[in-house]
């Protein structure tokens, strides 16, 4: 059987599938030049990246088991291998980040700002400054 074919309604939820699966992509490309922080870089990409590969993988299988009249199982377990990582990758940059720059770990729960431990002066995110300023008005 050839693409020449395929029913006109099978064509079109393939191409349904292709076209949302490569525009996701591009979207998560145009996140990761875009974004100026880390983890807003790391979040683009990550998350579009599951449905974009997903669209493709799913045009694909959709495809391949008209084509042939069987399950396609190696696309399957690409699309759970891809499903799996991506967002295990994401947690594991995120956190060598976090370890890497403790300062931008955001308070523990249940635990108010001023409850917060607190960097010394001249250390990273502190105000030059600052700590003179309060110093002063009291």
């Amino acid at each position: 059987m050839t693409a020449a074919e395929l029913p006109r309604w099978l064509e079109i939820l393939i191409s349904g599938m292709l076209l949302l699966g490569g525009f996701t992509a591009v979207l998560g490309a145009l996140g990761l030049v875009r974004f100026r922080t880390f983890f807003t870089r790391l979040h683009a990409p990550t998350k579009t990246s599951t449905l974009g590969i997903g669209g493709v993988l799913l045009g694909s299988i959709v495809y391949l088991s008209w084509i042939s009249n069987l399950a396609v199982i190696h696309q399957v377990l690409i699309a759970m291998f891809v499903f799996m990582t991506a967002p295990i990758s994401a947690h594991q940059m995120a956190k060598a980040m976090l370890d890497a720059n403790p300062e931008m770990r955001p308070p523990l729960p249940g635990t108010t700002e001023a409850q917060a431990p607190r960097h010394e002066e001249g250390e990273a995110g502190d105000q030059a400054g600052a700590g003179s300023n309060r110093r002063s008005q009291d």
